[in-house]
């Protein structure tokens, strides 16, 4: 192609020390930088968030549906989630506030009561039971409950000791004058650990029954907790189930609407980095401009031969365009590599480690996805081409004459 082939020369000039040549150079080592250092970040925002949802969903529901009133028709949703194929698992939960104390030690949390029947290997308390064991449903003695060895450090209980469980319904009672204080005894039978301090300080884990006994109302239920096969089905799940269910009786709420400001606030911090980043990419760009409009100058007497050989305005046009992307396709490139570079280090080598008193884990996490590397090359090649508009049409501006007369 004549105007590539013209283009590729241009870039390289003919002489051994060019200003031209050098801003080329560094408008591609500009867009280098810039490209390499938006896919590391851009992986960093992935692997992060990757973390965080693999953590919370280990522990959460995929959906979440809760009871708004007593007259809600509990046996209609259960029959309903057991007709839906993409439904995994279901069971019912009763949660509440709290006061648990021994030896006049206190520590508000919020109790949870779950089916002993959860499965073992999936997600929730059993997963994160990581010291003694939860068997929710044994009737035999005490009822057990789990909690994090936090909250035991500050009641001073170990697995096998006895703890009182008080609701605030009943403190309020009391405080009224209207009943007696009173609370239940319950076993610690196990520790967790979610890897979420959020969860680890605030809830504490026993059997539905054991909850309704302390909570109070033998049969109310909070809700059910919903698994399903895929956890991409999650919306769609959701809102075949609102269309079902009455809104005046049940909230539906998905994984992502659980913990909504946190992803909201992630997405807005993700967003806020590609555009900051992006202005790297932009300045560089600013120097294709300068250096081909330099390049123009330079190259008028080139500009009127080739006019008066018969070029078109066209051709000229794609000669200074297909120079501009050429150095911004060099630079993408060279960026990319270097990208996915640095974040094959880091997976493979732990290179930034982390303190693992303070993280979860022991070193950055990355998470490349080449979506973002797509979106980001053709972010810098878009803006590579628009820098190079300018100079290709002042290039076909130049008059043919003007230049054969004085040039």
């Amino acid at each position: 192609m004549f105007e590539y082939f013209l283009a590729k020369r241009y870039i390289k000039s003919k002489h051994k020390i060019n200003l031209i040549t050098i801003i080329s150079m560094l408008s591609a080592t500009g867009i280098t930088i810039g490209v390499a250092a938006l896919i590391v970040v851009i992986s960093v925002f992935n692997g992060f968030g990757e973390l965080v949802t693999n953590t919370l969903l280990n522990f959460d529901p995929h959906i979440r549906v809760s009871v708004l009133n007593r007259s809600a028709d509990l046996q209609k949703a259960e029959k309903l989630f057991s007709e839906i194929d993409e439904i995994t698992a279901f069971s019912s939960f009763k949660e509440g506030k709290v006061i648990l104390s021994k030896n006049r030690r206190y520590q508000i949390i919020e109790l949870k009561g779950v089916p002993g029947t959860e499965n073992k290997s999936s997600w929730g308390i059993h997963k994160t039971l990581y010291r003694g064991k939860f068997t929710p449903d044994n009737t035999k003695g005490y009822p057990q409950i789990a909690i994090n060895s936090a909250i035991s450090s500050k009641l001073g209980a170990a697995i096998g000791d006895t703890i009182n469980v008080m609701s605030f319904n009943d403190l309020k009672k009391s405080i009224s004058g209207f009943s007696l204080l009173r609370g239940r005894r319950f076993v610690v039978s196990g520790f967790f650990e979610t890897n979420n301090r959020e969860y680890d300080l605030k809830y504490a884990f026993t059997s539905v029954r054991g909850a309704q006994r302390v909570l109070g109302g033998s049969k109310k239920l909070s809700g059910f907790e919903i698994r399903l096969d895929k956890v991409e089905n999650s919306e769609k799940i959701k809102q075949l189930i609102a269309s079902k269910l009455p809104a005046e009786n049940f909230s539906i709420k998905s994984w992502y609407d659980l913990h909504k400001d946190l992803y909201t606030m992630m997405k807005v911090e993700r967003w806020a980095g590609f555009i900051i980043l992006c202005l790297i990419i932009a300045v560089a760009t600013f120097n294709i401009l300068g250096s081909l409009t330099m390049s123009v100058i330079e190259k008028k007497k080139d500009i009127g031969i080739l006019k008066s050989m018969g070029a078109t305005n066209k051709m000229v046009l794609r000669i200074f365009m297909i120079e501009g992307v050429l150095i911004g396709v060099i630079g993408t490139l060279l960026g990319v590599s270097l990208g996915l570079f640095i974040c094959f280090l880091q997976n493979e080598f732990n290179f930034y480690s982390l303190d693992i008193t303070k993280y979860v884990v022991e070193a950055l996490p990355l998470r490349v996805d080449y979506f973002d590397v797509v979106i980001i090359a053709l972010t810098s090649i878009i803006l590579s081409s628009l820098a190079s508009l300018y100079p290709a049409k002042r290039a076909v501006k130049i008059s043919t004459i003007d230049v054969i007369k004085w040039e």
